[in-house]
């Protein structure tokens, strides 16, 4: 996308359970809090993102499904949140059998990109689009990343970390040499910490001494409220703002600007 588009970001992860939806959806209301106009693109097919963002599964008759079939653009697609500002483009179990319907298309890599083309020159309705992909790497997420400026990373404080970063650091940069060859990694955040668990303490300063300024200064912690607030079908800033999951996620939205900057200016 050029600079003069929408920044996109995808929220990649192929590991479940890392908090990748709940920093999607946090980071977008934080982004939408400070006057941006972002849209949220749900690629995974559980729908997590819809349903942490109030969207009921009755009310979505229209998906991202519809988008990568090509049958509905992305402004016909995108529904209003209740966050002023914030928009998305829900995800259904249809999406479950997107792979085997377009896996023999020449275009298949290509189908969210052309389409986030599309919205921008028609309408340029969205300064920020974040992408949630499901906790693999399929043809979803090459879509994703196909369409992507930046890859952010949210990596949980746990043992394994460092291991499932290698695996999808080699996706991006397969990704890179054969479809987007603009495709950075916006930034890895280290989520579910605990201060108290030496083994969280550790995984954070080996990440830190791996991956060096790639890694967020902001890390987010464990936090019942944060946990609790998809229930309500809320992020957790509009759930309980004063909690230290919220305030870490609107820390990180003010380091994703500063990058965003920095790459614009660059």
């Amino acid at each position: 996308m050029s600079k003069t588009g929408p920044r996109i970001i995808t929220v990649a992860n192929q590991k479940g359970g890392v908090g990748k939806t709940t920093t999607a959806i946090n980071l977008a209301t934080a982004l939408a809090a400070i006057g941006e106009r972002v849209l949220i693109v749900d690629l995974d097919p559980q729908g997590n993102a819809s349903t942490g963002l109030g969207i009921d599964r009755r009310d979505r008759t229209v998906s991202s499904y519809d988008v990568l079939m090509g049958e509905l653009d992305i402004d016909a697609a995108a529904l209003p949140t209740a966050v002023p500002g914030l928009s998305i483009v829900p995800s259904t179990l249809d999406l479950l059998g997107v792979e085997m319907e377009i896996s023999t298309a020449a275009d298949r890599v290509l189908r969210l990109r052309n389409a986030l083309h599309r919205s921008a020159e028609r309408s340029g309705a969205f300064s920020y689009v974040l992408i949630d992909c499901p906790p693999s790497l399929n043809l979803l997420t090459l879509n994703s990343m196909a369409a992507a400026d930046s890859v952010l990373v949210p990596l949980q404080c746990e043992f394994f970390a460092l291991e499932g970063l290698s695996q999808l650091l080699e996706t991006v940069e397969q990704v890179r040499g054969s479809i987007n060859p603009e495709l950075t990694i916006q930034g890895i955040v280290l989520t579910m910490f605990d201060g108290r668990n030496n083994l969280a303490n550790q995984v954070v300063q080996d990440v830190r001494a791996h991956m060096g300024d790639k890694v967020y200064e902001t890390v987010i912690p464990r936090n019942v409220r944060v946990s609790e607030a998809p229930s309500y079908g809320k992020p957790a800033i509009l759930y309980d703002l004063k909690c230290s999951g919220s305030q870490a996620y609107l820390q990180l939205a003010s380091e994703v600007i500063r990058r965003e900057r920095r790459l614009r200016a660059a």
